[in-house]
């Protein structure tokens, strides 16, 4: 009996021993398939993540290696010169490129503008060389006695000085020196004569600078009028109001502008000169022709000492 018991409590022992291993090993059992599963199913899951992430950073890197060559074609574009405007805008390319009518006024302002340094330097030339004959010639009718004497001395003279002894010489040849009360008369206006003569043939040319001076800003205006007209016609004809088509024709008309005052300009200041000039010029043959008179006067006054005291 006691055997039994031991026997039965034997095989219970083994029983629950056998009962714990199967439980042991049941439970270790989905404990091994679950890492099998997740192992694979990770990099599966991190496999094209790693994928997709790459994909768009080497997307991006053609995108970005390819977004200079696509912004090189539009600076260049907008950096190269359109062949329809003008490339030159100097003053002879503006002058090509203007229109029929603003090139005849600039060559006709050019024009006048190298009248008005040619009179200037014809002028002046001529000025200084019969002030400077004038004053030697005064000089020496200073130092005469008797008209006779100065008509000796500017028998063979050409400037205005010597014309004006020789006038009174010969009205004194023609008249009563000594009865005739309308000798001086006669000889002053035959001075006066010779001066207006002579101031008019020394003006000559002046004229013109005075025109020059007046009338060439307005040509210009004209010619600026006329090339801004032409480039609102040519906005109008572009339908753009962009500066780079109309900046060209407006440089073009305000040139004609410049080319008026550069012929103006230097008219007005040379002809305000030139008549200063002139002026100085009738004041010595003004004087030449009071010392002619001074020398009439004289003779006159010989004259009738003479007389009274042949009367005597």
């Amino acid at each position: 009996m006691t055997f039994i018991k031991k026997k039965t409590a034997g095989s219970m022992v083994l029983l629950a021993a056998a009962t714990f291993f199967a439980a042991q090993s049941m439970a270790q059992t989905p404990a091994a398939p679950a890492p099998q599963t997740s192992t694979p199913q990770a990099p599966a899951v991190q496999t094209p993540a790693v994928q997709t992430s790459a994909q768009p950073a080497a997307t991006s890197a053609p995108a970005t290696a390819d977004a200079p060559a696509a912004q090189v074609p539009n600076v260049q574009a907008t950096t190269a010169k359109n062949p329809a405007l003008p490339h030159n805008l100097s003053p002879w390319g503006m002058f090509m490129g203007a229109d029929i009518v603003v090139k005849a006024v600039m060559i006709g302002l050019a024009f006048a503008s190298l009248l008005t340094w040619t009179i200037c330097v014809a002028k002046m030339l001529e000025l200084r060389g019969v002030t400077s004959r004038a004053r030697r010639r005064i000089e020496v009718l200073g130092n005469d006695i008797s008209l006779a004497d100065a008509e000796r001395d500017a028998r063979d003279g050409k400037d205005a000085v010597s014309l004006l002894v020789q006038s009174a010489a010969t009205e004194a040849a023609l008249s009563d020196t000594i009865n005739d009360e309308g000798f001086k008369e006669r000889v002053e206006l035959r001075l006066s004569r010779v001066e207006a003569a002579m101031s008019r043939r020394i003006a000559r040319g002046t004229g013109m600078l005075a025109t020059i001076g007046a009338t060439a800003p307005f040509v210009g205006l004209f010619g600026t009028v006329w090339g801004i007209m032409n480039s609102f016609i040519g906005i109008s004809e572009a339908h753009t109001t962009n500066l780079a088509v109309v900046a060209p024709g407006i440089a073009e008309a305000l040139l004609a502008t410049a080319m008026g005052l550069i012929a103006a300009i230097p008219a007005v200041v040379i002809y305000n000169h030139l008549a200063r000039m002139v002026s100085a010029y009738r004041a010595l043959l003004g004087d030449a022709s009071a010392q002619v008179m001074l020398l009439i006067s004289r003779d006159q006054g010989r004259r009738s000492l003479r007389v009274a005291r042949a009367a005597e």
